[in-house]
């Protein structure tokens, strides 16, 4: 019997969320650093093999364990070519090319083609007016706060646009399908681990055979430094909680973190560089508290509660 998720999340899911997206949001960063003198395949293989050696660790100092059956071990490999391989080349690829806003921009398009999905492919997680709106709304919002101009972009380099809308329907699918592993009982630590470990698996012969990373210039320690965040900020500790929401608040729901993701990026600038603030900053803020509200329903249940 599949197991059903909370629609309205708790404070500490909340919280979660909004940890989630400072550390997925560090991933445009530290891309952005890698790609100037690494090749996309061999930056995602370095991540996910970092990722999956941390993440071991991490499993064996708890005492947990993988799971040694077929079953799971295909889960993790399927799990793992949606939300590994497919989505973090497709980004990488596309951020050589356009700018990090617009890769932003359509990043937030994954709520979007996750409740498409969730509405199909799930029972308890059914596409409905409010929640469709809010996620219209929060999108909106993040268009406003990176610049209306950023869409004057598009167009510009449609390939590499069209991969990073392709990383966002991966995600969506992969976000639907790893509801699984909850369901088998496994440990978010543990699945986290399994996956990632598969994902290195597989992303490690596609960059030695295409990109032959040992004839490259040895990068500098910036690289290096960003490769390692990549690794087991952006990755490792961002997994644990993925699963962790994944399994308590639903599909659609974990992948709001990618409507946080230019808020924390936009308020990280102005407490840690002291960048200002204006009044698109403000009003996409606005919006997007709007969309996750209306997503959220609690607020809206209230009012038509409320007496007349």
């Amino acid at each position: 019997m599949p197991a059903t998720v909370n629609h309205t999340m708790t404070p500490t899911e909340w919280g979660l969320l909004l940890v989630l997206s400072l550390l997925w949001g560090g991933s445009y960063f530290f891309n952005a650093v890698a790609i100037t003198a690494l090749p996309p395949f061999t930056i995602v293989a370095a991540r996910v093999v970092l990722g999956a050696a941390f993440l071991a660790l991490a499993l064996r100092l708890t005492g947990g364990r993988l799971p040694g059956d077929r079953a799971n071990w295909q889960s993790f490999a399927v799990m793992g070519i949606l939300n590994n391989v497919i989505p973090f080349s497709l980004i990488v690829w596309g951020q050589g090319t356009i700018p990090s806003g617009l890769t932003s921009v359509l990043n937030a398009t994954t709520p979007l083609f996750t409740v498409i999905v969730a509405h199909y492919l799930t029972n308890d997680e059914r596409m409905t007016p409010l929640r469709v709106g809010g996620i219209v709304v929060g999108f909106l919002g993040v268009i406003v706060m990176i610049g209306g101009d950023v869409l004057a972009k598009a167009g510009a380099h449609l390939l590499p646009e069209i991969a990073v809308l392709g990383a966002s329907v991966s995600y969506a699918f992969s976000v639907v399908y790893g509801r699984r592993f909850s369901r088998r009982g496994l440990a978010p630590l543990a699945t986290a681990t399994g996956q990632l470990t598969a994902s290195a698996v597989m992303m490690v012969p596609i960059a030695l055979l295409i990109e032959r990373p040992w004839l490259l210039p040895l990068p500098g320690a910036e690289v290096f430094a960003a490769l390692l965040g990549l690794g087991v900020v952006s990755t490792c500790l961002a997994y644990i909680i993925y699963y962790r929401l994944l399994a308590a608040a639903g599909s659609v729901n974990l992948m709001l973190v990618t409507l946080l993701i230019p808020v924390t990026a936009i308020l990280l600038g102005a407490l840690v560089l002291g960048e200002r603030l204006d009044a698109n900053d403000f009003i996409g803020m606005g919006a997007i508290a709007l969309g996750l509200a209306a997503i959220d329903g609690r607020a809206f249940r209230l009012l038509r509660r409320a007496p007349a």
